[in-house]
């Protein structure tokens, strides 16, 4: 990504030129470790699927667009307290990494085994089941698409997205970069053509009184989930911290690139709601299983099939973007000894992970079969900000446990104090409200405790089925073990701390 930088005909050098390249990473092109294509983003395909849960929850229009607001200002309390950990522990792995640096290696591996079990196959799941609802709704208007076409269809974009990251990484990227064509062009046309009916006169389900006419009276258990359906559009803020190697001068510049690209993310969802209510009431929308089709089926006439195309193409870049994240979180868990040795090697002419590609391939396929939207979106965010919550708490008591240690970039305490407080009302009615789904989240995520001790820390086990194993898929797989650079292969623990 530094070529990418030095590439651009405007880049000089500047301070404004840096933040703004700065911003340009934070919105589109964050880089994930272990290989430089961009791979996530903030503004991604979740503001095509959370409205209508938001809404549901939050229960009125006005309290869904001050959940949007409030969802748009944790996310910068959060990113500027991974801002911190990132320079400080400049670790490839993120989460994990700063984790299992500040809390040891048991700690490290529950959030690791979420993120490969849980959080990156749900939010594949979600994703490519909105993929396939946008692109099957225009031939069922009347009607929800069919249980079984959109599950086929969706592990048919999973196995062809899994397909090309095995084959090339160069394919992988340049699909990514096509198909965020289609989530901007989604985007500024909801927004303009909402803008355009707000001007003439169409805005009756945003006034005042109507606005926050409650469809039901929401709880505080309701509202938590409301929020947790809206930090699935900002999934994401997280990786702002892989940037901080290509920002120039990152005690400044990234920090500015957040106060910029936040807000400017923020805007972008709350217009986006505020168009759709241009359009549509709260009941239409609640009843839509496609809400960017039913806005364009109602305001773009013959134009209509540009919004499902769209989002379609959002939404499959999205998969392709995740797929390449969650495969390279299994490397890197892998290469540190977390995970079966076998996620850690790569083709041996490509170069990419075909093992833990497979690996993310088949747990989302499982959870496609087992799940449904709006409840997967509950349970993947509950077990995000479960990660958020332990990551930030490990800053302040980093803080503690090393005074001394040079931070490039400090925040007030008050921000890391403010998110856990936030974070642990919203976790504590989330599990009040919905037990079972939140819950089993949970369960999933402690099974991983006597999984650590048996897979990491026993070391005299017999190891004769594990070497089999591991052969046979260096045989089928045809991968070897990636040559090393001793500085990305020390590991993050010292083997006591195991």
């Amino acid at each position: 990504m530094a070529l990418l930088r030095q590439g651009l005909p405007w880049y000089t050098g500047s301070d404004t030129e840096d933040t703004i390249y700065a911003c340009l990473q934070v919105l589109f092109c964050n880089c994930q470790n272990l290989s430089p294509p961009p791979t996530g983003n903030i503004i991604g395909s979740g503001i095509f699927i959370s409205p209508k849960g938001v809404l549901e929850h939050a229960g009125s229009v006005g309290f869904s667009l001050i959940v949007w607001v409030l969802g748009g200002g944790i996310c910068a309390l959060g990113s500027l307290c991974y801002a911190e950990l990132g320079v400080t522990i400049p670790k490839s792995g993120g989460d994990y990494s700063y984790v299992t640096e500040i809390f040891g290696g048991l700690v490290g591996f529950l959030l690791l085994w979420s993120a490969v079990w849980i959080m990156y196959p749900t939010t594949l799941a979600v994703i490519a089941l909105t993929f396939s609802n946008y692109v099957l709704q225009p031939a069922f208007p009347n009607c929800l698409p069919p249980y079984i076409a959109t599950r086929l269809l969706s592990t048919i974009c999973i196995l062809l997205l899994t397909w090309v990251n095995c084959s090339s990484v160069r394919w992988a990227t340049r699909i990514q970069d096509f198909f965020t064509i289609g989530k901007l062009l989604a985007l500024v046309l909801i927004i303009i053509v909402g803008m355009v009916q707000i001007c003439k006169g169409h805005y009756d389900a945003l006034e005042p009184q109507a606005a926050f006419e409650f469809i039901r009276e929401p709880s505080v258990g309701q509202i938590a989930l409301a929020f947790l359906q809206a930090s699935f559009a900002f999934s994401g803020w997280n990786f702002l911290n892989y940037v901080t190697e290509e920002v120039v001068e990152p005690r400044r510049n990234l920090p500015r690139a957040i106060y910029i690209s936040i807000p400017l993310v923020t805007l972008v969802y709350t217009l986006t709601n505020i168009a759709y209510f241009s359009s549509m009431t709260p009941e239409e929308l609640l009843a839509s299983n496609a809400v960017a089709v039913t806005f364009g089926e109602k305001l773009l006439g013959m134009f209509s099939w540009v919004m499902p195309i769209s989002v379609a193409l959002s939404t499959f870049g999205g998969i392709n973007g995740y797929l390449f994240t969650s495969s390279r979180l299994c490397f890197s868990g892998a290469r540190e000894g977390h995970l079966p040795y076998l996620l850690a090697m790569i083709h041996l002419k490509s170069c990419t992970p075909i093992p833990a590609l497979l690996v993310c391939c088949t747990a989302t396929i499982v959870i496609l079969c087992i799940g449904e939207t709006h409840n997967l979106i509950n349970y993947v965010s509950f077990i995000n900000y479960l990660s958020y919550g332990v990551t930030i708490a490990g800053l302040l008591y980093y803080r503690w446990k090393k005074p001394k240690l040079v931070r490039p970039i400090k925040v007030n305490l008050l921000i890391p104090i403010s998110y856990l407080v936030f974070w642990a009302v919203l976790l504590g009615f989330s599990l009040y409200s919905e037990p079972v789904v939140c819950g089993m989240g949970l369960v999933i995520m402690l099974t991983g405790v006597p999984i650590y001790f048996i897979g990491v820390q026993w070391e005299d086990k017999p190891r004769w089925i594990y070497m089999r194993v591991t052969y046979l898929g260096q045989k089928l797989c045809y991968v070897v073990f990636p040559q090393n650079d001793p500085s990305e292969t020390e590991p993050l623990t010292e083997k006591s701390d195991l």
